[in-house]
């Protein structure tokens, strides 16, 4: 301790430059090796690839670092540089760099061939990454981009063959985790034959994505909205996820899962809990991911009268031909999979008592969007209902988190039309990122790569997190396939089923994206 800097007395300046030294020491003395598994799937080539070379091109990478792709398709390092080379693009606002970031990124890119189940093959992908890390301390995160029928064998191979020696090795798994509460614990259990619970991370996309990291600001760091987030106050949350095609033949993955597993039983749920969530202690992710596991389990199980499921159909529109699901070469012609599901949760907690909870997904709708609307209750002896008339709806305050597309936070209130008679207006108190923050927005990828090579586990999923949201779901999924529950049919481009509006006014609720407006 005497020899320490500390002990010294040096200024703050000094020992601050004293702590960057030691840290760039360490990196030059390490090397990071990232293994996309899967790199000639759609996912690695459109997403991952690109998120990586974005990190590197703002200098969010280690100095020393090395990307492998490892797929059965047999490839050259140059085949693969061709393929990927077509994915990548530069920041709008960085641009005149752009082909020489490109150039030193993709030397950086190397590929090996062998089957998933062959510790002979990730043998031989060690060998090949101790060459390329020339001695240094070895990280080595692994992305799985690969069906979930072949996790296992992946991480059995990889973590006996080719786990770093004398770092960390990391392991990304993308959804989905099992198909229900017993698949997935099996899928656990099997993992962590072969991994600790700190080397597996959990990916769900939809929690990098920028309005869903900002909700915890919003609600913990402004003092207007943190006293309103309770049953007092809030009449009914939404969470709608819309898009505007179809399975457009890729239908054999999906047909397997349906939209409740695809969308709601995660993307969906995680952000109801992170919505919902009491004030964590801190911003770790070990608390976070408490109060989130708490949600969850305050949760009543999800019943089949409040579930409306449905499927698109044909539908012919503006002169053109629009396929329904069953039309789908790779779908089963007598499919009762469903592509629409509308739910109402509730949360038996003193803070949340009361409250529904809706959630809408679905696929070929009219609009593609992801949002959450939170619908205040209406205002007690309002002096202005008479200028509202019947429907005291339109007079209801409605905060909105529009995900995607255009990033948003708006606010809709009541306010008087300038003039001599007391007309009422519903305006909008809008951030509209684009115009406030004309920087590009990162891709949800690129935040939770960092975050897995930084071992920071806030945006990932825990184990136990998975079994309370699969315990909520299991059983109505059961119930569905058992019973055989046909779909409500709906148009191609439409709004979705009718049932799902009966279900809403069932809890005396109406639906927030189904207005005249934008909604």
């Amino acid at each position: 301790m005497d020899g320490s800097p500390l002990a010294k007395g040096i200024n703050p300046e000094e020992q601050e430059e004293f702590f960057i030294d030691i840290l760039d020491k360490e990196e030059a003395l390490s090397t990071l090796s990232i293994t996309v598994v899967g790199a000639s799937g759609d996912l690695a080539k459109k997403k991952i690839f690109p998120a990586l070379f974005a990190l590197y091109y703002e200098d969010c990478l280690p100095k020393n670092f090395i990307v492998f792709g490892y797929a059965r398709t047999k490839l050259t390092d140059e085949e693969l540089r061709n393929i990927i080379s077509t994915t990548l693009t530069c920041r709008i606002d960085k641009r005149e760099n752009c082909k020489d970031k490109m150039e030193q990124f993709l030397k950086r890119c190397f590929y090996h061939s062998g089957e998933y189940n062959s510790e002979e093959n990730f043998a031989e992908l060690d060998s090949k990454l101790k060459k390329k890390e020339t001695g240094k301390l070895s990280n080595r995160l692994f992305y799985l981009s690969i069906p979930p029928n072949i996790f296992v064998d992946v991480v059995r191979c990889a973590s006996m063959m080719a786990s770093s020696a004398n770092g960390w090795t990391r392991v990304i798994v993308e959804k989905p985790f099992g198909r229900d509460s017993e698949s997935s614990a099996e899928l656990t259990r099997c993992l962590k034959k072969y991994l600790t619970e700190d080397q597996i991370f959990r990916i769900d996309h939809y929690l990098g994505k920028e309005l869903v990291e900002n909700l915890s600001v919003l609600r913990f760091s402004n003092l207007i909205f943190e006293p309103l987030w309770s049953r007092n106050y809030i009449r009914n949350v939404q969470f709608i996820f819309s898009e505007d095609f179809g399975t457009e033949g890729r239908g054999g993955y999906f047909d397997n899962y349906g939209i409740i597993r695809d969308i709601m039983q995660n993307h969906l749920l995680q952000i109801l809990a992170l919505f919902a969530m009491e004030t964590p202690v801190s911003l770790d992710a070990e608390d976070i991911r408490n109060e989130k596991v708490k949600v969850l389990r305050s949760m009543k199980p999800l019943e089949l009268e409040d579930v409306i499921i449905g499927q698109y159909k044909g539908h012919n529109k503006g002169g053109r031909a629009y396929p329904g699901y069953t039309d789908d070469s790779t779908v089963p012609k007598n499919s009762i999979t469903p592509t629409f599901a509308a739910a109402a949760l509730f949360i038996n907690n003193a803070r949340w008592d009361g409250v529904p909870f809706l959630m809408k997904a679905g696929k070929a709708l009219h609009r593609k969007r992801a949002e959450i609307r939170v619908q205040f209750r209406h205002v007690p002896g309002n002096l202005y209902k008479r200028n509202f008339g019947t429907d005291l709806d339109k007079a209801t305050n409605e905060l909105v988190l529009r995900v995607q597309p255009d990033e948003a936070i708006y606010l809709k209130i009541n306010n008087k039309v300038p003039g001599l008679g007391m007309r009422l207006d519903r305006s909008d108190l809008n951030l509209l990122y684009r115009a406030r923050y004309p920087t590009e927005i990162p891709d949800a990828y690129e935040r939770l790569l960092l975050d897995a090579i930084a071992g920071e586990r806030r945006l990932f999923i825990r184990s136990d997190e998975l079994d309370a949201a699969w315990s909520l779901f299991t059983p109505l999924l059961k119930e569905l396939e058992a019973k055989k529950i046909a779909p409500e049919l709906y148009p191609y481009g439409s709004r979705g089923p009718i049932g799902a509006h009966y279900l809403a006014a069932k809890y005396n609720v109406r639906w927030g994206d189904l207005g005249g407006e934008d909604d």
